[in-house]
């Protein structure tokens, strides 16, 4: 569902380009609002969330997916955590609908899905490492890496119950902005993926805002 937002970026209390290949992590206290726009279309911004202040309780596609009765993420959708708690809710959706099934890319999906030669290639899950490798303090460990949505992604569900990775539904300056219903510690890999069409195969930056 397309929602538009009533927020004007000039008052964000926070403002960040992520480059394409790089990783966003910060917490987003309750009541704030958190917006990824998508700076030049079709790009990728596989995500994680987690409680704040117990990071064992985090954002679960089974439970956000039951709740709504919907494989697909828009305005009005609330994701929900593992513990079956509300963590945010999309408020605000230029795009119009986002994936939760297709996972991250990995070197070694990478390897399975396209060729061995593809294992180097940088991938979403490697951002994720670097970003709990280099914030200790949150406690993470790599078995906290688990369910993500993919904002802006298209992964289309076949009549037989498969997926597939098809061209971007986003454009320029589309955007997802979500409220959040606890403090949570946001995580984004934008997506350096050159293998299939969630991005063009052109990565690209996106950008972070946050209004209080």
């Amino acid at each position: 569902m397309i929602q538009e937002s009533t927020l004007e970026a000039a008052d964000a209390v926070f403002r960040q380009t992520v480059p394409a290949g790089d990783y966003f992590l910060k917490v987003i206290a309750a009541g704030q609002t958190l917006r990824i726009l998508d700076l030049e279309g079709n790009q990728a911004a596989d995500t994680l969330f987690y409680n704040a202040n117990d990071v064992s309780e985090r954002y679960s596609s089974m439970d956000t997916i039951r709740e709504q009765g919907n494989i697909y993420l828009t305005a009005g959708s609330k994701l929900m955590s593992n513990l079956g708690n509300e963590m945010l809710v999309i408020v605000a959706d230029t795009c119009g609908r986002h994936d939760t099934l297709g996972g991250a890319c990995a070197t070694e999906s990478n390897s399975v899905r396209y060729d061995l030669e593809k294992r180097c290639m940088h991938a979403c899950r490697d951002s994720w490492m670097l970003a709990i490798a280099e914030h200790e303090e949150l406690g993470f460990t790599k078995r906290d890496i688990t369910h993500n949505i993919n904002f802006f992604m298209n992964v289309p569900v076949t009549a037989q119950g498969g997926l597939t990775f098809e061209d971007g539904i986003s454009a320029p300056g589309k955007y997802v902005e979500m409220n959040a219903a606890m403090d949570v510690i946001v995580v984004i890999s934008n997506c350096p993926q050159l293998n299939n069409p969630c991005n063009g195969y052109n990565p690209t930056p996106v950008e972070v805002l946050i209004w209080n």
